[in-house]
């Protein structure tokens, strides 16, 4: 797995999760499970089928948010800039099609939430707008077709 760049906010709120998980979500499970055996012949047992499989994906998603805070690089946020956009940059755009300006902050993957105008940097948006300077037009391609987005303001 790749580096994954990350505010502190988000680290701790990845930590957050995973004590959730593992203080409570499992235990809940490992009940269900003890409950379902508990009834009898487990061949025949959905109840069982259900929670062994709920205790499957629960791990499975634990595991991941342990590899991604293993590979999580915390952000300095004293060394942010606007000379060029950046992760954690808040970037307003203007779309030369239909002259609709958008903001949006740039931030790590597991962080991105586009209802709040957190926008990933993975995402072709994202990759289009890094390194790029205020006044810069840059080419997107999308689902959509190709967008055209000038560059009006970049502030932290």
């Amino acid at each position: 797995m790749a580096v994954i760049y990350m505010t502190e906010k988000g680290y701790k709120e990845l930590l957050d999760q995973i004590t959730q998980l593992e203080s409570v979500e499992r235990p809940r499970i490992s009940a269900q499970i003890a409950e379902a055996r508990d009834k009898g012949d487990l061949s025949e047992n959905a109840e069982y089928d259900a929670a062994k499989e709920a205790q499957g994906l629960l791990e499975m998603k634990i595991a991941q948010l342990k590899d991604t805070v293993a590979n999580a690089r915390i952000i300095d946020e004293s060394k942010l800039n606007t000379e060029s956009i950046q992760i954690l940059n808040k970037v307003k755009v203007k779309d030369l099609k239909n002259n609709r300006e958008m903001t949006y902050t740039l931030v790590s993957e597991s962080e991105a939430n586009i209802r709040q105008g957190k926008l990933a940097v993975n995402t072709p948006i994202g990759k289009a707008l890094l390194g790029k300077k205020l006044g810069d037009v840059v080419e997107v391609t999308v689902p959509s077709g190709i967008l055209h987005l000038e560059i009006l303001e970049i502030s932290l």
